[in-house]
């Protein structure tokens, strides 16, 4: 019985089904490298364990840079690219000062969140133009 190539068999379908309950593409490709050697050692047997090791990592190496360089380069860009980055979304909209902007701090509210924002002195009430944001503080300018 040939213990490797069954254990290159069940290794390949162990990193496909990670990928299945994990997805994010890098362990199928690593399970795809993982096939190609239980094809190599199915077909040509005698090979040292030592070489089909090396084998899988030159293989894991290559497919995750064809990956990376060939597949992830043709993905569509989104049509909602600040979709789950809420202070992106936030850039540009004009919004009322709820709390005055003293020593470069303030806050607006926005729907039913409080947000800090940072910009020149400013006092409550005054509309402001929403630029940009670090962490969780809007940058903002007089509207």
């Amino acid at each position: 019985m040939r213990w490797d190539v069954f254990a290159w068999a069940a290794f390949a379908l162990l990193l496909i089904a990670a990928e299945v309950l994990a997805p994010g593409a890098f362990m199928l490709w690593l399970g795809f490298a993982a096939a190609a050697v239980f094809l190599l050692t199915w077909l040509v047997p005698g090979i040292p364990v030592l070489a089909q090791v090396a084998g899988f990592v030159v293989l894991g190496f290559a497919s995750i840079q064809i990956y990376r360089t060939w597949f992830r380069r043709r993905e569509r860009p989104s049509d909602q690219p600040a979709l789950n980055k809420r202070t992106a979304a936030l850039v540009g909209q004009v919004v009322p000062l709820e709390r005055a902007i003293v020593d470069g701090r303030g806050r607006v509210q926005i729907a039913d969140a409080y947000w800090d924002v940072a910009g020149p002195e400013l006092p409550a009430g005054s509309h402001v133009r929403i630029v940009g944001a670090d962490a969780m503080t809007l940058r903002v300018e007089p509207a």
